[in-house]
């Protein structure tokens, strides 16, 4: 499994259709995370600011139909970039990161 931080009205955006957030456009992948901790470290560098609910998508590899490549980040980690939108059946499932008063990321929480 990987997983993508999206605000919950990203993911709702077109249910219909593939998900294909902007960076899909502007880099030509989508950024993801090899784990829990990492999303939960994403969404609070980087969706501090975001109204509304955040979420974490959990994504299945096998399922995806868009290539998925493992590269080296700045940061000297590692990182599963999709290079195409994800399938809605690729998610098999949501976290709801909750944020303290000041927008910081803290835990990652079942959504239903």
């Amino acid at each position: 499994m990987i997983y993508h931080v999206v605000p919950l009205d990203d993911w709702l955006l077109a249910p219909d259709r593939p998900y294909a957030p902007a960076s899909l456009a502007e880099e030509g992948f989508v950024h993801c995370s090899p784990d829990e901790p990492t999303a939960l470290a994403v969404a609070d560098e980087r969706f501090r600011d975001t109204v509304g609910p955040l979420m974490v998508l959990i994504v299945d590899e096998a399922e995806l139909t868009a290539r998925i490549r493992w590269e080296d980040a700045a940061d000297g980690r590692t990182y599963p970039h999709v290079y195409g939108r994800i399938n809605r059946t690729a998610v098999t499932g949501m976290l709801e990161v909750e944020r303290d008063a000041e927008g910081r990321a803290r835990s990652l929480a079942a959504w239903s």
